[in-house]
């Protein structure tokens, strides 16, 4: 599978490198060539220094052929942009989006994006952990 990254943060680069080593064909977009330091040194992805919501990063990074795409970056505005570029321009079939406020969440999928909150990821399993 051809997957698309866009956002190198720690979950980003741990999600890029589970996928390599499941030996999907992986690619990494972020604007900060320094992000790509949070690859591991045996990563065998491609990574494009860019911004993605620009097309032609888009293009550079292959999303003509990508399998799906994930937005991770920290911006909820740029995962939504994105996401929908993936979605509608480029017709990915997967695409998921991350978002930090899950307030949004109802209109991301009413434009018909998946979501991922890590908010309330995080808050669930708290409570799980705290077994009340």
């Amino acid at each position: 599978m051809r997957v698309i990254i866009l956002g190198c943060g720690r979950v980003g680069a741990k999600l890029a490198e589970l996928l390599d080593a499941e030996g999907h064909e992986v690619v990494v977009i972020d604007r900060d060539p320094e992000a790509f330091r949070r690859l591991p040194p045996n990563f065998k992805g491609t990574v494009v220094v860019g911004v993605g919501i620009d097309e032609d990063v888009l293009r550079r990074a292959g999303i003509e052929q990508a399998d799906a795409f994930i937005a991770l970056t920290a911006g909820d505005n740029t995962n939504v942009m994105a996401s929908q570029i993936a979605q509608h321009v480029f017709k990915v079939p997967t695409v998921i989006s991350q978002i930090k406020d899950p307030i949004r969440e109802e209109t991301f999928h009413m434009l018909g994006i998946d979501t991922v909150s890590p908010t309330i990821l995080g808050a669930d399993k708290i409570r799980e952990v705290m077994a009340i």
